[in-house]
Formats: C-alpha cells, sequence, structure tokens
C-alpha cells in the first residue's frame, strides 16, 4: 500500500538574546517543543549571548539536545548579533543590563539603549524580510523603541515590548478577588510602560462578560490595592525570591507571541507595546501598550473608540510622562 506523504514546513529561525539567563532557561525549551508556533512547525534556535557565558549555553545545548525535540532543526550559538539575527523570522530580545544596587533608572535606560541600538542595527542588516521583533529586557519600551529607530529598513509595525506579564498579573488578581476562574477574566488591558507607572484598566475589563468593576463592587479597592499590586508586583517577587521574574516572564513571552500569531477572538483583546500611530493622543513613534486586536501572522491592529474616564486619562498620561522622559534619556543613540 502507497504511504501517503505528509507535507514538512520550513523551519523559521528564532532569535533569543541572553540566551545563558534565567528567563531564556524557561524560554528556549518552550519555543524548541512546538508549543509556540504550532505542533507543525519547525525552529532553528539562534541564541545569542555575551562571550563570557558561551559556556553556559554550551550546557543549555546539551540540554535542549537530550529533549530530543522533534521540532528543533538546528541550536546556533554565537556571540555576534550578525551571526545571531542572520535570516531570524523572530527575534525575542531577553538579554540586557540588569540593574544593581545604587544604579538609577536613568543609568540603566543609557546602558541598556546602547546594546539595543547596536542589535537594531544588526537586525537591520540582516534579519529576513518578515522579521517580528518581541523585546522583554528592560526598560522594554524604549529598548524597542531604540532598536526599531535603529532599524530603518524594519516597518514599525514589526516591534513589539511586553506587558503581557503586567495583563497577566492583573488578570490574576481580578479572578482571586472575584472568586472565578483566570479564564473568565478577558478585556484586560495595559497602557503606557512597563513599569510601576503602567495603567492596568480595570474600567474596560470584564469578569464572566460583566464590567469588573461591577462584579467586585468595591472602586476604592480597584482604584488602589488592585493597581499597586500590579504596579509593584515585580518588585515584590524580588524581594521575596532574591531574583527577578524568570518562569512567569519567559511565558508572558510565549502568550505575546501566540496571540500575535493567531486571530483575537471577536470581541476580546491582549497588551504589548506598540509604535504609538497617535491613537488616544499618545505621541507617533512612542512605544506604548495598548488594547491590540491580533490579525493574525503577527499583524496587529490597536482597539480603537474606547471611552476613558478621567481618572483613566490621568493614568495614560503620567505613564507617558515617564515614557517621554526616557525618550530624553536616549536621545543620543536615535538618529
Amino acid at each position: 500500500m502507497k504511504q501517503r506523504s505528509v507535507a514538512v514546513k520550513d523551519p523559521i529561525r528564532v532569535a533569543v538574546t541572553g540566551g545563558a539567563g534565567q528567563i531564556a532557561y524557561s524560554l528556549l525549551f518552550r519555543l524548541a517543543s512546538g508549543e509556540t508556533f504550532g505542533m507543525d512547525q519547525p525552529v532553528i534556535l539562534q541564541v545569542v549571548e555575551i562571550p563570557q557565558a558561551l559556556d553556559s549555553l554550551r550546557s543549555l545545548k546539551m540540554e535542549l539536545d537530550d529533549c530530543a525535540f522533534p521540532l528543533l532543526a538546528d541550536i546556533i550559538l554565537t556571540d555576534d548579533p550578525m551571526v545571531g539575527f542572520k535570516e531570524a523570522n523572530w527575534a525575542i530580545l531577553v538579554g540586557g543590563q540588569p540593574r544593581t544596587a545604587n544604579m538609577e533608572r536613568k543609568d540603566l535606560i543609557s546602558i541598556n539603549g546602547g546594546i539595543f541600538a547596536q542589535q537594531g542595527k544588526a537586525i537591520n542588516q540582516v534579519a529576513a524580510s518578515d522579521i517580528r521583533v518581541l523585546v522583554v529586557a528592560n526598560p522594554c519600551n524604549t529598548n524597542a523603541m531604540v532598536a526599531h529607530l535603529n532599524a530603518p529598513d524594519i516597518p514599525a509595525d514589526r516591534w513589539f515590548a511586553m506587558t503581557r506579564l503586567d495583563e497577566n498579573r492583573a488578570r490574576a488578581q481580578l479572578a482571586m478577588k472575584a472568586g472565578v476562574g483566570v479564564n473568565r477574566v478577558t478585556n484586560m488591558a495595559i497602557w503606557g510602560n512597563h513599569s510601576p507607572t503602567q495603567y492596568p484598566d480595570f474600567e474596560h475589563a470584564l469578569i464572566a462578560g460583566r464590567p469588573a468593576a461591577d462584579v467586585i463592587g468595591d472602586r476604592a479597592w480597584l482604584e488602589s490595592d488592585f493597581l499597586k499590586t500590579v504596579q509593584q508586583r515585580g518588585k515584590v517577587v524580588i524581594e521575596a525570591r532574591g531574583k527577578s521574574s524568570a518562569a512567569s516572564a519567559a511565558n508572558a513571552a510565549i502568550d505575546t507571541v501566540r496571540s500575535l500569531l493567531a486571530p483575537t477572538p471577536q470581541g476580546d483583546w491582549f497588551s504589548a507595546a506598540v509604535v504609538s500611530d497617535g491613537s488616544y493622543g499618545i505621541p507617533q513613534g512612542i512605544v506604548y501598550s495598548y488594547p491590540l486586536r491580533s490579525l493574525g501572522e503577527g499583524r496587529v491592529e490597536i482597539v480603537q473608540g474606547l471611552s476613558v474616564s478621567d481618572f483613566g486619562r490621568g493614568k495614560m498620561q503620567a505613564t507617558l510622562a515617564e515614557l517621554l522622559e526616557e525618550k530624553e534619556a536616549v536621545a543620543s543613540l536615535i538618529p
């Protein structure tokens, strides 16, 4: 009996920076397994690190090899961005200088801005024509803006900064307060910067299809404890764990990519920071988190026409002010 041949897709190339770090350790196996891009999509992982961390990358490759993932077509380890981003279809930028004791936020912004300017230039030169870039390393909004502006040939709609971790945190808090499963919380948007100034928009969130504010019935909690918990969650995790969020950050990166690949269900939305087109009065060019809908295959649109209260507008402007300050701090890195 003649066997029917099964079509095999060509591998896609996925570049990941900061490959020896904790987030990447939680991320790479899930990229290789098929969970992220589909159970019929082979992947080539192109993992980038600084020279001092290449030995750690070699041990990571051993573990990936030992998993025998059927969809993992190849693993490339490198300290050269020109190799790491070559022909990449997706780039997940996890690597960056972490904030250390006595380091001001503005110093971190300046240091990482220089790293992302160089990465943007490399992506511009060697990445595939359909490249999509997700920036995870903080300050991710401004890092994404710097990389984007140093990659003039890559369209603005290919760049994303991750606020999905904030969205996931917000959904979990609302679900616990309402005593429901987290899958019952939808339309939870994060506006602005991935920082303590972000605005988790409870006013448009739904719980089991009803306005979250009506279900919770405690506006004071929503405006105070809820916002503070989501905004400060990263700091609290560091205090409890001694290290920053890793598994939850990797999970949010995967959630983001999957949301970008698949069309968003009717009536729902998700959060990521994108290059502003002026929507909701946010200046063009600022990388700002919005409620988004995916059209599939990495194409998105900003949800339009949402009514924003005075409370919400104030929060949106506060986080915008911080992003404008960050832009000023990296002005010398913007062509």
